[in-house]
């Protein structure tokens, strides 16, 4: 094939986090992805999603992992295909493909993700000017993950094994950026059968604690993917 005309495969990854918010209040936090720092042209020294070129004698998803690992530390539990990005003109250097994936975790694996110069995280609505087109990227990762919320139990991904109601409730506002009824949020979580009150409840605390629930994974939904 003519060097002109042949096609370059990358892939790049969307990590999704609930993060402290900047204030630092416990009770404040944002939805976030972790950005890296380009080292080389082009767009050196500007943000992209972590990632890199295909490795032929490597899976796609095993690139997505390895790649992430070594620029963020992160080791999510479960990498899902998002989309394929292949307009003509989103690299300066030629022809580039790439594969997206994507993934949800939680704060305590967030936290363990590599912190310097190179590596930040950044609100997930509140982002730079990215290299190539990865602010598109972003853009349509968020508007699939909203998309989801609506009708699926993906929320669990950005949370620990069990919680409460509240914690589950402002999961879903703060990704979908709008305040929930708390009544009306009880009884249609109740109403769909996902939940399994675990009959723990929060320790401490002056008034009637807070139960614990966790989701039920033998329910079957509409939607059957992991994200």
């Amino acid at each position: 094939m003519d060097e002109s005309t042949s096609i370059d495969l990358a892939v790049s990854t969307v990590i999704f986090a609930l993060r402290p918010h900047e204030s630092g209040t416990s009770d404040n936090a944002e939805l976030a992805i972790p950005l890296v720092r380009r080292t080389r042209e082009p767009y050196a020294a500007r943000w992209s999603l972590p990632g890199g070129a295909a490795e032929p004698a490597e899976a796609l998803a095993d690139t997505a992992a390895r790649k992430l690992v070594e620029t963020t530390g992160l080791r999510p539990a479960y990498l899902e295909q998002l989309y394929a990005f292949g307009d003509p003109d989103r690299s300066p250097t030629g022809r580039v493909v790439s594969i997206v994936y994507w993934a949800l975790v939680r704060p305590d694996l967030a936290a363990t993700a590599i912190d310097d110069d190179n590596v930040r995280w950044f609100p997930a609505d509140e982002l730079p000017e990215l290299a190539f087109d990865h602010n598109l990227i972003v853009r349509y990762a968020l508007w699939r993950l909203r998309t989801k919320m609506e009708y699926s139990r993906i929320a669990h991904a950005l949370l620990g094994d069990t919680f409460t109601l509240a914690d589950l409730r402002r999961v879903h506002e703060i990704v979908l950026e709008r305040r929930l009824d708390p009544a009306n949020f009880r009884r249609q979580i109740e109403a769909s059968g996902v939940l399994v009150d675990t009959g723990l409840t929060v320790p401490g605390g002056r008034h009637r604690p807070p139960r614990l629930y966790r989701y039920d994974s033998s329910v079957q939904l509409a939607d059957n993917g992991p994200l």
